[in-house]
């Protein structure tokens, strides 16, 4: 990989660290040629420190190591991106991220509308809508729309209307989320159960 440690004059280069998983930025570092030579020989990220004036693998203290995943360069070739298997917290404060969030996955628009449907089902005495109206029916109820659009996608999925087939497999997913969150669980629960599958 060619990195330019020589452009800002002090031979080093910012790396951003991602979670690999979650996607989140944890936090930003600085590596020289040294640094980057240990992460890739060690497969753990190791820094140059600014203010010890020496390398530092992150976790080397603390026991939460990053493990590399991958490596990119971005396009001036002074950039660095790690993506990461974080061993635990990676801040020093003991927080998840240096900007104290907390390092969970999102899905995008999936996860706004799980977080709409639980304000629903939280709501549903006091809010009139379709989805708080499900949770007062009950399981049963929405169980039974979660097979009723089963049933619709699987009748479209046969016919060549894109167009039906994509909205019938969205009200199954809709109603599918309305259903995890009856039984108490969330997408993050059924990924979980994927990754177990996939070691």
């Amino acid at each position: 990989m060619d990195i330019d440690f020589n452009k800002n004059g002090d031979g080093l280069v910012p790396v951003i660290i991602q979670d690999f998983i979650t996607r989140q930025v944890l936090m930003l570092g600085y590596m020289n040629k040294e640094a980057y030579k240990k992460t890739i020989d060690n497969s753990r990220v190791t820094f140059y420190s600014r203010t010890k004036q020496r390398l530092w693998t992150k976790g080397e203290e603390s026991g939460n190591f990053l493990n590399v995943v991958s490596i990119k360069n971005d396009c001036d070739n002074d950039t660095l991106l790690i993506k990461v298997k974080p061993m635990g917290p990676t801040c020093h404060k003991g927080s998840d991220t240096c900007w104290n969030e907390t390092n969970r996955q999102y899905f995008g628009f999936l996860s706004e509308l799980e977080n709409v449907i639980k304000s629903r089902r939280v709501n549903a005495n006091s809010e009139k809508s379709y989805v708080a109206s499900l949770f007062e029916k009950g399981i049963n109820k929405i169980a039974q729309k979660v097979g009723e659009e089963a049933v619709e996608t699987v009748i479209e999925a046969k016919d060549d209307n894109d167009d039906l087939f994509l909205n019938e497999s969205a009200d199954l997913l809709f109603h599918y989320l309305i259903l995890l969150q009856a039984k108490g669980f969330s997408l993050k629960d059924i990924v979980k159960v994927l990754e177990g599958r996939h070691k």
